[in-house]
């Protein structure tokens, strides 16, 4: 058995998620990593990135990455609209900005709630996923944000931020 240096969601009896939605899917993030929520506002593009990293903005003095999800799951053209919401995290003492579709709510989930990812051919890595989220009719795709922001093809984000 080995051992993991990250707590797995089976360790806790609750926990709460923003909700959120790219394409038709719904997905669920920790909401301890969120710092706030903004608008989406026009980006400082930053030549030589990824298509997915749609640039800079400035907020407050802090220069802020900003990923555009919909781009870095291939999940078609995204659509900047009133809806289209920056989640801005802080993730490791980093912040960063998430551009999604938009944001509906929190979530509170106990651990009867949450089952493992399947193992297919997802459009998220199982790396990334926590596992599903059950409510009622609805099921969220619960992300390691942890791990999808530290990932290798992330690593560019440090580099833009620095």
């Amino acid at each position: 058995m080995s051992s993991s240096t990250q707590p797995s969601v089976s360790t806790f009896t609750s926990l709460e998620f923003l909700a959120f939605t790219l394409g038709k899917e719904e997905y669920g993030i920790d909401i301890q990593k969120v710092q706030e929520l903004r608008g989406y506002d026009a980006v400082t593009r930053i030549a030589n990135t990824p298509e997915f990293i749609k640039g800079v903005v400035n907020l407050r003095g802090i220069i802020v990455p900003i990923i555009d999800m919909r781009i870095k799951f291939n999940l078609g053209t995204p659509v900047y609209d009133q809806f289209t919401v920056v989640i801005i995290l802080n993730i490791g003492g980093r912040v960063m900005g998430m551009v999604v579709d938009s944001v509906s709510d929190v979530i509170t989930l106990t651990h009867e709630q949450l089952k493992p990812a399947p193992q297919m051919g997802a459009i998220v890595e199982a790396d990334y996923l926590l596992g599903l989220g059950t409510i009622e009719e609805r099921m969220l795709i619960l992300l390691d944000i942890d791990k999808l922001m530290s990932s290798t093809d992330m690593g560019l984000i440090e580099k833009i931020a620095a």
